[in-house]
């Protein structure tokens, strides 16, 4: 019987979805910025639902964009969908603008700024930036001219023209003309996260927060001013209380308080309880001015000398004042006191602590004199505590440390080798490593380019190519790729592959790969990770084949054939061993399908036996209904059998962690207990149990690296481990360790007459067991 293969495509009612939710935000979020981002993804996602609906756009296709060919960079929202902009369209730029109005052009449009720079002065300027390499390449496109400058030096007129006439019919919409940069193209010797304009902007973003500073005004201004008044009516107190006897020059003072809390109050607004009617400080201003004659449109009341003169209203007043001393001097002493002394010195000194504002605006003022499009070569002397000079010319306490909170963000901007910033901590995880890899790769790849200028110039095209998104694609067509871009093109016989590019791309990838394994056990390797590792993998001739990760939603229903060729190799390091039985693989009968063939209407050769053992081992009906948990189950299913390029890093490339693979193991299952602690009480916990079955994939692999007796250590190590954990947490797991160990002694789990153990895999057609365990 003959299987039918339904091809999906996209799904219009995803876009719809997408711009209802930025709408919502865009309308009801009560963040500014926040709306104004939004208000970006409701042109975005109104973009594509037009271009779908009028066939503008070809969502799942290489080319998505109608009369744009597939080297241009497109724009691309969330899941892969072009919006029908280019990355390298839109208004002119500020340079392109200068540019124009420097060349006199009347016309300032982006066609004549480009027709500029095919004159002789547009051609100085373009060989004078290949020979001081100081420009930066946003989208690759904007390298083209620079290299027809460079192929025109070269003496080759001809690959000049020819990519001249590939890239002119498009020069009105598109840049093709790098910006200008204070710095160099990165040689990719450092890395950084964010440069020193991120990190400026984000100190920037640090406002004062009002309940610090209005704490901080009392502490400062009204409570020294309080105890004055207090100290004012403590003057005139005896044996009947305050306002008993009036000490010369009191009046005179007490109106001195008077003004200068009109002068205070004018200056100082964030605290208000001063105001307050009812509080002690307020009662006792308010009496002083009584006593003065001073309060508005009230006669003057004589407190002093109260059993000679006594009046109607004084024994009110006088009950409330006298309340408002006692109650003072019981709390906190009488000014001057040693109780009282100490108590405001210590409030002082929490007054003058610097807040987050303040210290964020020291940094900076410490990166006034730094480029914004480069990274720090060195943190330690920006966290420095506040010095001397600093704490005068900017009102913070001298010595002030920075605290963390400041530490982190200005961390990020640190340029260093990447395995330095992987030990640091300040490359938390395989994503953030993924998006730093290509400024390392791209130095890599560019030694091939013998030429300097060259050299320099292929770095950036790397370094902006692996920023560009990746499109959603159906019939197992693959991404563009770097070669693919008619300026490499153009450059290609000016590379000269030798052993010692090789083997420095060889160095790179097994760099990358050991941190990927000893500093993130446990994690599914990122797609762009892959990307960057496969095009190392390349110049190395490493013969490594890497597969990326399938999304279930799009999933045909086949795989191309390199998923086969993965399998295949990961038997030749696999098979007879733990993970081998753990699974249940028959390598040796993976190793003899030859059945690659290419179908009608897909973009690569298949391999349909390798697609019928994945359903078949996921328990999956060819026959039944298309849906996203089944093809998880079959994608899941091939993970398992190549290891998804865990084999590939181990055999032919060679890591190898110089701990051994012990530790890997211990810090995958640490990992797996992490995410199974999370799934108690979690409404949705299947995308949790998914990523630890990952890791527990991994934990298996690593684990079936070791020798016996590393194994027996590590298997009882995870019993400790998992003891360790919450109840529920060991709960989970038992039977997946009952099953690990089942298969350590000779077991099959396989035989469904063995009671408490599992074979852990992520996804279910069901109710995943581990869920309701």
């Amino acid at each position: 019987m003959n299987e039918i293969h339904v091809r999906p495509v996209a799904n219009p009612g995803y876009a719809d979805w997408q711009l209802a939710k930025a709408f919502v935000t865009a309308a009801s979020h009560e963040d500014a910025a926040t709306r104004r981002r939004a208000d970006e993804r409701v042109r975005q996602w109104t973009q594509v639902g037009r271009g779908m609906a009028d066939g503008s756009l070809s969502v799942g296709s290489r080319t998505p964009v109608r009369g744009l060919p597939a080297w241009v960079t497109p724009e691309i929202v969330r899941g892969g969908f072009a919006t029908g902009d280019a990355a390298a369209g839109g208004p002119l730029t500020a340079h392109e603008t200068a540019v124009a109005d420097r060349a006199g052009l009347r016309a300032a449009d982006r066609r004549a700024v480009f027709r500029y720079f095919l004159t002789d002065a547009g051609m100085a300027e373009l060989h004078a930036m290949l020979d001081d390499g100081r420009y930066h390449v946003a989208v690759p496109e904007e390298a083209a001219l620079l290299t027809i400058a460079w192929l025109l030096r070269a003496g080759n007129r001809a690959e000049a023209l020819a990519l001249l006439d590939e890239i002119a019919p498009y020069a009105d919409r598109l840049r093709f003309l790098p910006r200008p940069s204070d710095t160099p193209v990165p040689d990719g010797s450092a890395v950084h996260r964010e440069t020193v304009g991120d990190l400026r902007a984000t100190l920037s973003a640090r406002p004062p927060k009002p309940a610090v500073e209005a704490m901080n005004e009392a502490l400062t201004v009204w409570n020294p001013y309080a105890d004055q008044l207090l100290a004012h009516w403590l003057e005139t107190v005896d044996d009947d209380g305050p306002g008993a006897i009036r000490p010369a020059g009191w009046a005179e003072r007490g109106r001195e308080l008077l003004k200068r809390y009109d002068r205070l109050a004018a200056q100082h607004k964030l605290c208000s309880k001063h105001r307050d009617p009812k509080e002690n400080s307020a009662i006792l201003r308010t009496a002083l001015a009584d006593a003065l004659g001073l309060t508005p449109g009230t006669p003057a009341r004589t407190l002093f000398g109260r059993a000679a003169k006594p009046a109607a209203r004084v024994p009110v007043a006088h009950g409330l004042l006298r309340h408002a001393v006692e109650s003072m001097v019981a709390k906190r002493g009488a000014p001057g006191s040693p109780e009282h002394t100490a108590l405001r010195a210590r409030q002082a000194a929490d007054a003058s602590t610097a807040t987050l504002h303040e210290l964020a605006r020291v940094l900076i003022s410490r990166l006034a004199n730094l480029r914004d499009d480069a990274g720090l070569p060195d943190t330690a002397w920006l966290l420095e505590p506040v010095a001397e000079e600093e704490a005068d010319r900017m009102g913070v306490r001298a010595g002030s440390p920075i605290p963390d909170s400041l530490r982190h963000p200005v961390e990020r901007a640190l340029s260093a080798p990447v395995a330095e910033l992987v030990e640091r901590g300040i490359v938390p995880s395989a994503e953030v490593l993924a998006e730093l890899v290509p400024q390392l790769v791209a130095a890599t790849t560019s030694l091939a380019y013998h030429d300097p200028a060259l050299r320099t110039l292929m770095t950036a095209v790397y370094g902006a190519f692996a920023e560009r998104r990746s499109l959603l694609l159906l019939n197992l067509e693959h991404q563009v790729r770097l070669e693919e871009l008619p300026w490499v093109k153009g450059v290609s016989k000016y590379r000269r592959v030798s052993s010692d590019t090789a083997g420095n791309a060889r160095a790179a990838l097994t760099e990358l790969g050991t941190l990927t394994v000893r500093a993130f056990p446990g994690t599914i390797v990122p797609n762009p990770l892959l990307q960057e590792l496969g095009s190392l993998a390349r110049q190395a001739d490493a013969g490594a084949v890497f597969t990326e990760e399938l999304a279930a939603d799009i999933f045909m229903g086949t795989f191309s054939a390199k998923f086969l060729r993965a399998a295949q190799a990961a038997g030749e390091l696999l098979e007879g061993t733990l993970y081998e039985r753990y699974y249940g693989i028959d390598y040796a009968a993976i190793r003899a399908i030859g059945d690659v063939k290419r179908e009608r209407g897909l973009a690569a050769d298949t391999s349909d036996a390798f697609a019928a053992l994945c359903r078949d081992r996921a328990g999956i009906d060819p026959r039944g209904r298309w849906w996203v948990a089944a093809n998880g189950k079959v994608i899941e299913q091939a993970q398992i059998l190549t290891t998804h390029n865990l084999a590939a890093l181990v055999y032919p490339i060679g890591v190898e962690p110089p701990e051994g693979w012990a530790e890997p193991a211990r810090g995958a299952y640490r990992t797996v207990c992490r995410l199974v602690q999370q799934i108690a009480g979690n409404p949705r916990p299947l995308g949790t149990i998914k990523d630890a079955a990952y890791a527990w994939r991994q934990t298996v692999f690593f684990l079936s690296l070791c020798g016996l007796e590393e194994q027996f250590a590590v298997v009882a190590w995870m019993a400790e481990e998992t003891a360790r954990r919450p109840e529920h947490t060991a709960r989970r797991l038992a039977p997946v360790l009952a099953g690990l160990r089942h298969v350590f002694v000779g077991g099959s789990l396989d035989d469904t007459a063995v009671p408490n153990v599992r074979r852990f895999t992520g996804w279910d057609t069901g109710g995943h067991w581990m869920r309701d365990a």
